[in-house]
């Protein structure tokens, strides 16, 4: 009866493993603090650590998958994964195409430049991650520069310290990241929110199709902000 028991427990456990839930988040890391690869090649970074906080608390397994910034939503809306985690601002185009959280992060967009080099009155090149709201905005906006998109941030970093461009354009915080380690570079100009384009706060993305998972997602993400898990990850990565 004891083996019986033990047999039974064991093919009780197997089985809890194997329906465990996994979600596929897509990602484009080469945005940190939100997402970049260590010297392992594994992804880290604010938004991997959200993820995995939201995973734990609804007891699913989290995997994570790398993608150009450009190709996510329609990746997603090909349920080539489950959601996307990768710094997107919520906007009303994107939430015609797919299906967005509640906020995990506030966004404000902002210049920067070579110390000494260009302002915002001057510049006549500006640099922007292709496929992002910031590239969108100065489309809209600022249509007295010659717009540069690159795949990625690091790329556009080097154009701009060659001078190749006179200023990049983006998210604060990513911006902020770049700061810290590079005292050629500073912001220039004030900081940037359009509610049309950025400012409403950065998503999860999901398939329009999954309110199942969308639903689990906010109800996770109100927990992890209510029990103080989300603060912790977010010191990790942004306090001072």
């Amino acid at each position: 009866m004891k083996k019986l028991l033990i047999a039974s427990a064991i093919a009780l456990a197997t089985l809890s493993v194997q329906a465990q839930e996994k979600i596929t988040f897509a990602m484009e890391p080469s945005y940190a603090p939100f997402e970049t690869t260590n010297e392992k090649g594994e992804i880290i970074g604010f938004d991997v650590d959200v993820a995995n906080a939201l995973c734990a608390e609804l007891k699913a397994t989290c995997e994570f998958k790398a993608n150009s910034f450009d190709s996510l939503i329609a990746g997603l809306k090909f349920k080539k994964f489950d959601a996307v985690i990768s710094g997107m601002d919520i906007t009303e185009a994107r939430a015609k195409q797919v299906a967005f959280t509640n906020p995990y992060f506030d966004s404000t967009a902002s210049f920067l430049a070579v110390k000494g080099k260009a302002t915002p009155e001057t510049a006549k090149t500006v640099g922007v991650q292709n496929g992002s709201t910031f590239q969108q905005y100065l489309v809209k906006n600022g249509k007295q520069y010659t717009l540069k998109p690159y795949a990625t941030l690091q790329t556009a970093v080097l154009d701009l310290k060659s001078g190749r461009i006179d200023m990049l354009f983006g998210d604060t915080p990513v911006l902020a990241e770049w700061l810290k380690t590079d005292s050629e570079l500073d912001y220039v100009g004030e900081k940037v929110t359009d509610k049309e384009f950025f400012g409403n706060g950065l998503g999860i993305a999901v398939n329009k199709s999954n309110t199942e998972l969308l639903n689990k997602l906010n109800g996770a993400l109100a927990t992890i902000k209510s029990n103080g898990k989300y603060q912790e990850v977010y010191n990790k990565w942004f306090a001072k």
